[in-house]
């Protein structure tokens, strides 16, 4: 079992090991209530999280004129979409000048016989546009965070000003290679969540709560 240390412990929530609230106490999804053993984390906390990042990672560019957000698909748009909203309307109340431009991509890592191990940024057709940028960029779970770690040194290459990325999610496993993302939502058990968007055989479906699954589909 994956201990949490104490620079992410400073980030984010920490999600005990065998955690959860019964179901019974929530609007589940019929389909759904066979699957889920327990609702991980209530859809205000989400949300509650979700502001206090959009916050911190505006405070963490005082100097920036615009911020590029990088949305990693699928997985990640609704997380993305309403981290982006809290930003703006922190940015109006407080006046700041600052302009935030969405862009969505999605990271393919390669893993077959001729495997090289690199990772492809698909949505963006030219990456030399973020030379000089700060990037955020925004995903809902980091696993054990190698296609990400791969991704920025990806990035890196196209010498923007500033790369940095938030999770909703990070997963305690012993298969993570160590990488920890600058803003964390949650730090979670190592167990099949679904939440926001949970992806099945290619499909993505909307959902309010971040939940324990009992079983995988």
């Amino acid at each position: 079992m994956a201990t949490v240390s104490e620079d992410i412990r400073k980030k984010c929530l920490v999600i005990p090991d065998n955690s959860g609230y019964d179901t019974n106490m929530f609007t589940i999804p019929v389909k759904y209530a066979d699957y889920l053993k327990s609702i991980l984390i209530p859809n205000g906390l989400v949300k509650d999280r979700t502001q206090k990042l959009a916050v911190d990672i505006l405070s963490s560019v005082p100097d920036a004129k615009s911020l590029v957000v990088l949305c990693v698909l699928k997985g990640g748009y609704k997380f993305c979409s309403e981290l982006v909203d809290a930003m703006e309307r922190y940015v109006c109340s407080c006046e700041i000048n600052m302009s935030l431009k969405v862009e969505f991509i999605r990271l393919k890592s390669y893993h077959n016989v001729s495997s090289t191990g690199e990772v492809e940024v698909i949505g963006i057709s030219d990456l030399s546009h973020l030379e000089g940028k700060d990037i955020l960029i925004v995903e809902d779970i980091i696993d054990t965070g190698r296609t990400m770690t791969k991704a920025l040194k990806l990035l890196s290459e196209y010498s923007p000003n500033s790369v940095q990325c938030a999770s909703l999610l990070l997963k305690r496993t012993d298969k993570s290679c160590g990488y920890v993302p600058e803003f964390i939502g949650f730090s979670c058990p190592d167990e099949f969540v679904l939440g926001y968007v949970s992806i099945t055989t290619n499909s993505s479906e909307t959902y309010p709560h971040r939940n324990n699954q009992r079983r995988r589909y």
